[in-house]
């Protein structure tokens, strides 16, 4: 949802080409301005590898005449980026971020503004959407400025959220007369407790990059210019482990989120006894009693 009271506009200097899908970028900043519209393959994103190694994959919501409001354009164009990724071996981690006024603004009311219950419900309306939150690669969410409404969401899907000191966090619907429809009244209360996810949804109103460190919603905030190194700095760190164990590591975090402690506990047990089939766990304790970098080859 649209920040209220906010015109639409894209910042000063800021044109809408695209990046394609590159190997090999000579920074790991990404800015409109100045990307190569070259065999473009997507108008909405920016998307490339980054990173020391080149294992970190980096999208950038890129719609800034709608402060990257959630088109449906963009969200389709957002999952053939994951897929893209999940597919490369090389990329360990990704990293997804917006522009520094906006992560994501909400979705676009402009799109569902004329939708009938009938159309909703027979044709899935959003469900796409939860392919950001089964993306076995590990994601970290980099957010500047707004992330309402869908753009929370959004943000929630991912598996770390990183915060720009600016950045703020709301689920704004209730003053457009409807809920939110793609997890924000489960993640958040999951995320922040009930009361104040309650106050969050009842009221549209947003809380702050602080508020939603000290509500256990962010990891990490940092300032604003900062925020997009610090996010590759951590995806970084995850892509350079086994890429076949981290995703066993998330999915036994995602069971704690998920289900009942009983079964979460049977789901760890499970996933640590399968560590045990892998050469990465061999060589990781082996090289931790040789007193060496473990090299690990993903399998």
């Amino acid at each position: 949802l649209p920040a209220p009271g906010r015109a639409l506009g894209a910042p000063a200097g800021c044109s809408l080409s695209p990046l394609p899908f590159l190997g090999t970028v000579p920074s790991p900043l990404l800015s409109p301005r100045c990307a190569n519209p070259a065999g473009a393959a997507f108008q909405y994103l920016l998307v490339q590898k980054t990173g020391t190694l080149k294992n970190v994959g980096l999208i950038q919501l890129n719609r800034p005449q709608a402060l990257n409001a959630l088109c449906d354009g963009l969200m389709a164009e957002l999952g053939q980026a994951l897929e893209a990724m999940e597919r490369d071996p090389r990329v360990g981690a990704i990293v997804l971020t917006g522009s520094q006024k906006a992560f994501a603004a909400g979705a676009d009311i402009k799109e569902m503004q004329s939708k009938t219950f009938q159309e909703c419900y027979s044709g899935g309306f959003l469900a796409g959407w939860d392919k950001v939150s089964v993306v076995r690669k590990p994601i970290i969410a980099a957010v500047n400025g707004y992330a309402l409404g869908g753009g929370c969401e959004l943000a929630m899907m991912c598996d770390i959220i990183y915060a720009g000191e600016k950045a703020q966090f709301g689920q704004p619907e209730i003053l457009l007369g409807t809920i939110p429809g793609a997890g924000g009244t489960q993640r958040l209360t999951r995320a922040v407790g009930k009361s104040l996810a309650m106050e969050m949804v009842l009221t549209g109103d947003q809380i702050s990059a602080k508020e939603a460190k000290e509500a256990g919603l962010v990891s990490k905030v940092y300032p604003v210019e900062k925020l997009l190194d610090a996010a590759i700095a951590c995806a970084e760190k995850i892509a350079n482990n086994s890429k076949l164990v981290t995703a066993m590591a998330k999915e036994s975090v995602n069971a704690a989120f998920e289900t009942t402690l009983t079964e979460g506990n049977r789901t760890e047990k499970r996933l640590f006894y399968a560590t045990f089939a892998t050469s990465d766990r061999k060589e990781g304790m082996t090289a931790f009693v040789e007193k060496r970098k473990a090299k690990f080859t993903d399998s």
